[in-house]
């Protein structure tokens, strides 16, 4: 919420042409606030807490043509007045939804000014100059409490272009009287000019002179009898909105008829369109080209309903309840070109319906029930150039579904419920240009298509295939464009779905791409995607599951210059990615989770001081790992320190351990990570020496590798625990490790409380820590404590090549003869055998003592 625009913060906006201030919490403008906007033609300041205008505010705004000041606090309407009086080209000024109580002013109102909105304020009376009003302009003072017609004699309104008075508790039949205006300029809605005298009465009052434009709104009028307004001159265009018409007939009450073009009677409660084809009593409109019946309550449309306009060119019928509709109803609508049936109830259409209209254009059923698409309904409308059929309930489409439409170039089926679309269905449409099938049930499991659905379409620009219910499209299969050749502008988005490879490739000429949404399955777009798309200047790749910008999958696109990235899983920011898309404008990484690390430094200078790529709401974007701290305001020198100069502040015992320490880190990585472990077991041993014996919990501790566990439990243990001359007592890591300790303290004591220590050789026990500080500490008692506790099983060979790298079990290996497991079954016996001997001792663990003595 800005609470002011204070100190020219807005001087180096030397072409800005349009300034929106709305909805804030601005209290105060002042002449250095607009200062350097010399270009500026359009200031919106609505819903702010302006009270007062200082004289100079608009100053430097010579250029300004509109001023919105509606919703704000303002009294004092002579200093609004004083703030703009020198603005030359003001031609709108809006006071809406003030406080204004008075007119009073001590200024004239700019020459240029067009519109003066004054309604919805306190204003009753005329306070002002009598020709303070004088002017070519539009004046709405509805909404206002103007009770006395008399107050209208005080000014003069002659020049008004348009005078609007509506929800005024205002005699209009006084006010018919007394203003000085013409009358004719004056809007006549909600004036309560319900009675037919009243409506009388305003016909006299308007004169003879024909009249551009009647509008009746909201009067309350529920019926008008045949010629009920016979004294009104010669009218244009009438209305006759919201109020509470039941029925009309054949516009019978309107008499002079031959200069009528429009007839508006939108927002009434007609039920029914009766047949006005009458054998020698029509009483046509000769010029009647608009008629509208919006916002009703139609039901039926009878034959011939509207023989009354044969010249009739726009007919509006949409967001009705039209379920039934006789196939006479638009019978000699031979001039009509603009038919509007969207929003009502029609479930059938028939080819009789739209016979006779030869010269249609635009026909929209949108949002109807319409689950069928009869062949041939559309043959006769040759020169349609839009069909809008979305919202409707179509499961299928033919070969003849939109047969005869050779002009076509718009056609809307979204949100319907088509699953197929084959390349016969569009065979027809070679002009079609528009095309959008969003929101249906089209699904392809399968990257094999015998044909593209749009090979015929050529002329095809605009395709739009989003959100396919209820899964996606699932795959976009090769060459699914093909004969696309045309096309700049293509929407998949809000699809569960990947792209085979190749599928973009016949789009050479596409401009915008947007596949937004698409997160179940481009997580990694293949490399290469968008290869023959070098037009393409507009990329939408929001919330797709992206965790890299790629070159593979971005690079080469030279003539981009809009890309959506939000909404994705990106850390860090190529440097090489952006490099390489050289038209790049607008850029939008919103809602991705940057860290505030150095790897994103750069780009954070990039977004700052790059001219030619606006980084949008780069100053929202928070930190990942800080959610409370802006990634502008990483500081980057902790990134640029210098170790060197730091380092030699540094005393020199310091200096030499720094030093050190990465050498003693690399020769001996092992003895400084177990070096803890040694010690502890050294002193353990050194106090069992003497204690005079060692006493013994088990035989071995077995050493392995979890991957290797389904051969310890099949093979070693009931080998050794259960079977032969002699039994072991073992100890294992998921049988008898103690719960709650510390596994470092369980491995060690384990250790020194076996007698042997088995190890179970194989790649992965190589490859692993934890076995290899196993096998560190057993060796510790083999070489410093000079004790034979060490059994190698080798499970697999493995190359001497590859033991190499692996120092210490080479050191145990020379030390120790190793046992290796046999391939052969009869030889695996004497295998046992060995493994007996290595392990049994003086005294041998018996089941169930707690311990052995040596």
């Amino acid at each position: 919420m800005t609470e002011s625009a204070c100190c020219g913060v807005f001087s180096n906006l030397t072409s800005l042409l349009t300034l929106n201030l709305s909805h804030n919490s601005i209290a105060r403008l002042a002449p250095p606030d607009l200062r350097g906007l010399d270009e500026l033609k359009h200031l919106l300041l609505n819903r702010n807490r302006l009270a007062t205008i200082e004289p100079d505010a608009f100053a430097s705004l010579a250029s300004l043509q509109m001023l919105v000041l509606s919703g704000n606090k303002l009294q004092n309407f002579s200093g609004v007045i004083l703030a703009v009086t020198a603005l030359g080209n003001l031609t709108q000024l809006d006071l809406t939804s003030n406080r204004l109580c008075s007119l009073g002013h001590s200024t004239s109102l700019p020459p240029s000014l067009q519109s003066l909105h004054l309604c919805n304020n306190s204003l009753a009376t005329f306070d002002c100059r009598r020709d303070f009003l004088n002017l070519n302009l539009t004046l709405d003072l509805s909404n206002n409490r103007f009770s006395q017609a008399s107050e209208f004699a005080k000014v003069d309104l002659w020049n008004v272009r348009l005078l609007i008075l509506s929800n005024n508790p205002l005699n209009a039949s006084l006010f018919l009287r007394s203003a000085n205006i013409d009358l004719q300029r004056v809007v006549y809605s909600r004036l309560a000019l319900r009675s037919l005298g009243q409506l009388s009465d305003l016909c006299r009052q308007l004169g003879g002179q024909p009249m551009k434009r009647l509008v009746l709104q909201g009067n309350q009028i529920t019926f008008l009898a045949a010629h009920a307004l016979a004294q009104c001159p010669p009218i244009t265009a009438w209305d006759l909105s919201h109020n509470q018409f039941t029925s009309i007939g054949c516009l019978e009450f309107v008499s002079k008829r031959q200069q009528v073009v429009s007839f508006i009677i939108e927002h009434n409660r007609l039920q029914k369109l009766p047949s006005c084809f009458k054998e020698g009593r029509t009483l046509p409109f000769p010029k009647l080209s608009y008629l509208s019946f919006r916002f009703n309550r139609i039901f039926t449309i009878s034959p011939h309903a509207f023989s009354y306009a044969a010249h009739l060119q726009t007919l509006f019928l949409s967001i009705n309840n039209i379920a039934i509709i006789n196939p006479m109803a638009f019978s000699n609508l031979t001039h009509l070109w603009h038919l509007r049936l969207d929003n009502n109830l029609i479930t059938d259409i028939h080819q009789e319906t739209f016979r006779d209209l030869r010269s249609l254009r635009n026909l929209n059923l949108r949002n109807n029930r319409i689950s069928i698409i009869f062949r041939e309904v559309f043959a006769n409308l040759n020169t349609l150039d839009i069909l809008d059929l979305g919202g409707n309930k179509i499961r299928s489409l033919t070969s003849l579904s939109f047969s005869g439409l050779h002009s076509l170039s718009k056609l809307y089926l979204d949100r319907n419920y088509i699953a197929h679309i084959r390349s016969e269905i569009f065979s027809n449409l070679l002009s079609l240009g528009v095309l959008d099938l969003g929101s249906n049930l089209i699904r392809y499991n399968t990257a094999l298509i015998a044909t593209s659905p749009f090979v015929n379409l050529t002329k095809l620009y605009i395709l739009k295939l989003n959100s396919q219910q209820p899964y996606g499209i699932n795959i976009i299969p090769p060459r699914f464009f093909k004969g696309l050749i045309a096309l700049r502008d293509l929407d998949v988005g809000e699809n569960k779905m990947s792209v085979s490879d190749g599928g973009f490739e016949d789009l050479v000429n596409l401009r915008s791409l947007s596949m937004s949404d698409t997160c179940n399955g481009i997580h990694s777009p293949n490399p290469g995607i968008f290869k023959n798309l070098r037009k393409l200047e507009c990329l939408s790749l929001e919330n797709v599951g992206l965790r890299f910008m790629s070159v593979d999958i971005l690079g080469g696109l030279s003539n981009l210059k809009t890309l959506y990235l939000g909404k994705n899983a990106i850390q860090s920011i190529n440097r090489t990615v952006l490099e390489s898309l050289p038209s790049l404008s607008y850029l939008d990484l919103r809602k991705n989770p940057f860290p505030c690390t150095c790897d994103n430094t750069w780009f954070q200078n990039w977004s700052v001081s790059n001219p030619r790529v606006q980084v949008v709401y780069f100053y929202n974007q928070t930190c990942a790992d800080q959610p409370t701290k802006y990634l502008y305001k990483f500081d980057p020198r902790i990134c640029y320190l210098d170790i060197g100069h730091l380092m030699f502040k540094i005393t020199m015992p310091i200096l030499v351990m720094y030093m050190l320490l990465p050498i003693i880190y690399s020769k001996g990585y092992w003895h400084i990570k177990y070096g803890f472990y040694i010690l502890r077991s050294w002193l353990r041993d050194q106090q069992s020496r003497g204690e005079g014996q060692q006493s013994y919990r088990y035989d071995a501790f077995i050493s392995y590798n979890s991957n290797d566990e389904d051969w310890v439990l099949r093979e070693l243990v009931p080998n050794l625990e259960t079977k032969g001359p002699q039994l072991f007592k073992l100890c294992l890591h998921h049988r008898d490790f103690e719960l709650g300790k510390y596994i470092i303290d369980n491995i060690v004591d384990s250790i020194y409380q076996s007698r042997k220590t088995i190890c179970v050789m194989s790649r992965r026990y190589l490859e692993s820590e934890w076995c290899s500080m196993e096998l560190q500490l057993a060796s510790y008692r083999l070489f410093h404590e000079l004790k034979d506790v060490i059994v190698l099983i080798f499970l697999e060979k493995i190359p001497e090549a590859e033991l190499s790298i692996y120092h210490k079990v080479r050191k145990v290996m020379r030390k120790k003869t190793y046992i290796q497991w046999p391939e052969d079954v009869e030889a695996r016996e004497l295998f046992w055998v060995k493994v007996r001997d290595a392990i049994k001792g003086s005294n041998c663990a018996k089941e169930g003592d707690p311990a052995v003595q040596s």
